[in-house]
């Protein structure tokens, strides 16, 4: 006598005829297992199942745990069974070196064209993220960008709740690039003492590269050319920033320049950020650099570590749209 609990898959149609047909099939005894259903993978405004709730009810008497919203990260996880081999025929499957670049989009975003180089790329899809939107769990390197107010934006990235996936992305072993005011956010901390881009403060950073900025009146902008030092490939472009930056992570530079260095990059070799703009218009430079993503040594997110993240979510999803203290009571 073990309880149970139906699940209905609306994603698959008749789901009313579904379940009062499973319960009309059902023996007296089967019947008195079931504790109620749940309703999986409905696509839209909830409420409207309000109705077929009531239906439902009428003609089983069965109770309904919660009308579960779809949820698309699933597609990240392991094909259950040979069904998913059906589902997926004749579907256009994604190229397997297909690289995806995630940018949040700032409100006060600047050097956006820093990003055209990469949209230009076969095989590159830049995805932008907008606000309300999480952060694709299968992305590649997640680019922040520059910024005309790095504090304003660095509180509307923790608003959005995009610092916890660039932690997590980076936990998977992903990529991650700041540009300028992205650079500076991906510090231990960024500091504006004389209010220069509003009141006076100073917050923690992302604390993935092991610097510190302090923002200041004097503006740079100057022309600049030099070297990567991971690919040792030539780049040029310009800075246009106020701020400096200081702190051990300096030791491991991104760019050397001719008047010095620039950036840094952290010890695990997959975070990086400099001032420099227009780095990624350098053709062989870009090519480096995205080559060395799609072989994977970066040590792009595992897919283990992937599914697990993937699992975490679903479990927080369900969560949220379950009777919890209900299924709990039916199977106590």
């Amino acid at each position: 006598k073990v309880p149970v609990v139906l699940v209905a898959d609306i994603d698959r149609g008749g789901v009313i005829a579904s379940l009062v047909g499973t319960w009309e099939l059902m023996t007296d005894d089967e019947r008195a297992c079931v504790r109620g259903y749940v309703i999986n993978t409905f696509r839209g405004d909830v409420t409207l199942f309000d109705d077929a709730i009531r239906i439902i009810k009428d003609r089983t008497g069965m109770r309904c745990f919660g009308v579960v919203p779809h949820f698309a990260p699933a597609r990240l996880l392991p094909a259950e069974d040979a069904v998913a081999l059906d589902a997926g025929a004749g579907q256009q499957q994604t190229a397997p070196d297909r690289i995806r670049i995630a940018v949040p989009r700032l409100p006060r975003i600047a050097n956006f064209d820093d990003l055209d180089p990469l949209n230009a790329e076969d095989g590159v899809e830049v995805v932008i993220v907008e606000a309300g939107a999480v952060i694709p769990v299968d992305t590649d390197v997640i680019l922040i960008p520059g910024s005309k107010a790095t504090l304003s934006d660095l509180a509307a990235l923790r608003a959005e709740g995009w610092d916890i996936d660039i932690l997590a992305h980076h936990r998977r072993g992903g990529v991650v690039v700041g540009l300028c005011g992205g650079y500076q956010m991906l510090g231990q901390t960024v500091a504006d003492p004389d209010g220069v881009e509003g009141a006076a403060a100073a917050v923690p950073g992302l604390g993935l590269l092991e610097v510190d900025t302090v923002i200041g009146a004097a503006k740079t902008l100057r022309p600049a050319a030099g070297r990567d030092t991971v690919f040792d490939q030539a780049i040029t472009g310009y800075e246009m920033h106020m701020g400096e930056t200081t702190g051990a992570g300096l030791v491991r530079p991104w760019l050397v320049l001719a008047d010095g260095t620039d950036g840094a990059v952290s010890a695990c070799g997959r975070v990086m950020g400099a001032y420099v703009h227009g780095l990624f218009a350098a053709d062989d430079f870009r090519a480096a650099f995205l080559g060395a993503v799609r072989a994977g040594d970066y040590a792009a997110a595992s897919h283990a570590a992937r599914v697990e993240e993937t699992l975490d979510a679903l479990a927080k999803h369900l969560e949220t749209h379950l009777d919890m203290d209900g299924l709990d009571a039916a199977f106590a």
